[in-house]
């Protein structure tokens, strides 16, 4: 076991002494299974755990009597021995108050940890993980460059001010992008002493360590290093500090370190966040940088600088929240009027990011900088296209956000946009702003209007799954007009539309699906889905184990089996797929509920069919359903009761399985769809007696006399039927009573 955990385990070089566990992930996991070996062992073996060593163990090792420290006394050249057991005389025992006490530390030690653990990752999420550390061995070969700085850190720590100002200055001629570079610095204890200059009062100390810092914390190593050194509340202090040149380093400095969700947090917690969003409103004169004098120059790049700070910051939720009530929104707004580029990225980039939050979109809006994302579409910068593209997709959630994209000529870019494929990430991005704009039938019509429905069909090969993911949502929006379908079937796009059915992406499966069931709708689109073998894909992702991919293919079998030449026989033909289907009945996601009772309703139209599924239960996994709030599922279990009632005894079963009551219920609600689909229902259980006194007994003939006004010709209809049926019967109830 030893020799085993020796070779998992994380160790530091062995450069000075012995080497030492470090303090990883993995060596962390592997303390923590012995921890619950150790804890679990007095249970399984409770006789065992009561066995006292009256003398200790001996057993052979190759380490020298110089490698153990204090606490060991050495007998002879080959014996070692514990003083506590030279202490009791060779034997080896501990009182159980001694051991319950150290038991208590280690596991409230624990505990600790894992509840700081559950607060990280309950308050921030999308974090990048931090990296295992690791060190430079001291056998490698190591270029010149690394002993060159490391005695430049020697100056730093012994050296004046002016050696100290030569030292930094020697050490910023490296290339410090070079992992080894950065490495040297920190191996020798010279982060402690670029931290230490922070807190000094000459500012040429402080600037050329923060120029040193911001290189070198491009490393996730380094960024770690800094934190745990306790840098950042230094730079935090910083911020304040009336020289620009700091801010802007300080700001930098902070946007490198701040990558992962530690790091963001002490931010946070250091009052980073609000000296940050102050930054911002140096640029208040910046909207025409290029006639700018040199001291509002000058605070353009305080202001870019923040906003880079900011930016990294902001992929923290807690973050997010602190920056609006900061008032960074309005200050963000100004900003992004400018015309520079440098300042515009990391604006657009944090207004990117926040606008994932409900409140940023609203705040968005308000502020208007949808149309100065719009207006950036145009730039010339990638990367600026880039996050304007995904601050729009974010953004376009909201129905007024997508009418302001188009109103502001925002869909013309974006369809442009989509031909460029070299540059995936922003590929992805635009794809991603033209699905969301795509949700309102006007920006749907432009997007015809440009072609972008034929580019969109040709992004559907080739392309990494985030790009594909948002070409068919874009795809499915626009299928749900008839022109579009025609020419997504005229394009070819049918074909590469049910290919993607056997992946395993979740939300390219929801999309997917979604596209395809759109296209069913139209009979010529139907045949080619059925001869690609689409129908028997879609069937068979109702056995995947995400809800919304089961729903999302259940709603696109209802316009296939609604299309099919011959739906029956069709149905019949997947071994075991009526019963997949009835069992589905059983799940507790409402979404996947309702969807299979849309399906099982068009299945039932086929005789032999209702047949089969009346027999693998579905009456009473149906009838279970009926006390329902929800008028989704209420209007698709209404038509499927209605439809099922038309095989054998069915009517009667759904009485003795008390559904009746609660569909009477349904006519209370507010929707005009649930009270069709109910009425209809009602009118088909009716036929039995029995369903008819319950009905009157629950008040069904004031509700249906009320829809019988109803515009809806197929509500009046039902409810009149149904309410003949009730009369029919307490006439012949009445007729028997006197005769």
């Amino acid at each position: 076991m030893g020799v085993a955990l020796t070779r998992s385990a994380q160790w530091t070089a062995a450069g000075h002494g012995a080497k030492t566990l470090e303090v990883t992930p993995l060596n962390e996991a592997i303390v923590k299974e012995i921890m619950m070996f150790v804890e679990s062992f007095i249970y399984k073996y409770p006789q065992e755990a009561n066995y006292v060593f009256v003398e200790p163990l001996e057993w052979k090792t190759n380490l020298d009597p110089s490698a153990f420290g204090s606490g060991y006394a050495v007998r002879s050249r080959n014996t070692l021995r514990d003083t506590q057991v030279e202490k009791h005389g060779g034997k080896l025992e501990k009182s159980r108050s001694s051991l319950s006490s150290g038991r208590a530390q280690l596991i409230r030690k624990s505990v600790e940890k894992i509840e700081e653990i559950i607060s990280d990752s309950s308050s921030e999420s999308e974090e990048d993980e931090e990296q295992p550390d690791h060190r430079q061995e001291a056998n490698a070969d190591l270029p010149s460059e690394y002993w060159q700085i490391q005695k430049l850190v020697k100056y730093l720590k012994g050296g004046n001010q002016t050696a100290t100002v030569i030292a930094l200055c020697s050490m910023k001629d490296f290339n410090l992008a070079q992992e080894t570079c950065q490495l040297a610095i920190r191996d020798v204890g010279g982060l402690e002493v670029l931290i230490n200059l922070l807190e000094t009062d000459e500012v040429k100390c402080k600037i050329g360590s923060l120029k040193i810092l911001k290189e070198i914390s491009h490393n996730p190593q380094i960024r770690r290093n800094i934190v745990d050194l306790g840098g950042l509340p230094v730079m935090v202090n910083i911020l304040d500090s009336p020289h620009k040149s700091l801010k802007c380093l300080a700001a930098e400095t902070i946007a490198n370190v701040a990558k992962f969700k530690r790091a963001r947090r002490v931010v946070r917690r250091h009052g980073g966040i609000t000296k940050l969003v102050a930054l911002l409103d140096c640029g208040k004169h910046s909207a025409e940088p290029a006639q700018s004098s040199l001291y509002e120059t000058r605070d353009v790049e305080v202001a870019r600088c923040g906003a880079l700070a900011l930016w990294s910051c902001s992929k923290s939720y807690a973050n997010k929240e602190s920056i609006r009530k900061a008032g960074g929104i309005p200050l963000l707004a100004r900003l992004l009027k400018t015309s520079h580029e440098d300042m515009l990225i990391p604006v657009v980039g944090t207004l990117q990011e926040c606008a994932s939050e409900e409140n940023y979109r609203a705040a968005i809006k308000a502020e208007r900088i949808i149309e100065n994302l719009v207006k950036n579409l145009n730039s010339e910068n990638e990367q600026l296209q880039e996050h304007c593209a995904m601050a729009i997709y974010q953004c376009a959630e909201d129905e007024d956000t997508r009418d302001l994209v188009r109103l502001h000529g925002g869909l013309k870019p974006l369809a442009s946009l989509l031909t460029n494929t070299d540059n995936k990430e922003r590929l992805a991005a635009v794809t991603g702003a033209v699905w969301k704009c795509s949700i309102s039938k006007e920006n749907v019509t432009k997007f015809r209007e440009y072609k972008a429905i034929e580019t969109l069909v040709g992004l559907l090969t080739d392309q990494p799954e985030e790009v594909l993911v948002n070409v068919v949502g874009a795809l499915g929006e626009c299928c749900q007009e008839h022109e579009n379908r025609i020419i997504i079937r005229k394009c070819g796009g049918i074909q590469p539309l049910v290919n993607l059915l056997v992946g395993i992406n979740q939300a390219l499966l929801v999309n997917v699906t979604k596209a395809v069931g759109a296209c069913a709708v139209e009979p010529e689109s139907m045949m080619i889905i059925d001869r690609l073998d689409g129908v028997r894909l879609l069937w068979s992702l109702l056995k995947n184990p995400h809800p919304d991919v089961k729903a999302s293919a259940a709603w696109a079998l209802c316009p296939c089996i609604q299309n099919a030449k011959d739906a029956g026989e069709m149905v019949r033909s997947f071994v075991g797929g009526l019963e997949l289907v009835v069992n589905l009945l059983k799940s507790e996601n409402k979404e996947v509920l309702a969807s299979v009772c849309a399906v099982i309703t068009n299945i039932a139209k086929d005789q032999e069919n209702l047949a089969v599924i009346t027999d693998h239960g579905v009456v009473p996994l149906l009838s279970k359903l009926a006390n329902t709030n929800n008028d989704k599922l209420r209007r698709h279990l209404a038509e499927t009761i209605s439809r099922c009632c038309m095989w054998g005894r069915n009517r009667v079963a759904f009485g003795e399985h008390k559904a009746v009551a609660p569909l009477v219920r349904y006519l209370k609600s507010n929707d005009t769809n649930v009270h069709r689909a109910t009425a209809q229902a009602l009118y088909q259980l009716s036929e039995d007696a029995d369903n008819c006194i319950t009905m009157h007994e629950n008040g069904a003939v004031k509700l249906l006399l009320d829809m019988v006004g109803s515009p809806d010709e197929e509500l009046q209809e039902a409810a009149a039927g149904c309410i003949s049926n009730i009369r029919r019967l307490a006439l012949a109830i009445e007729k028997a009573r006197y005769s």
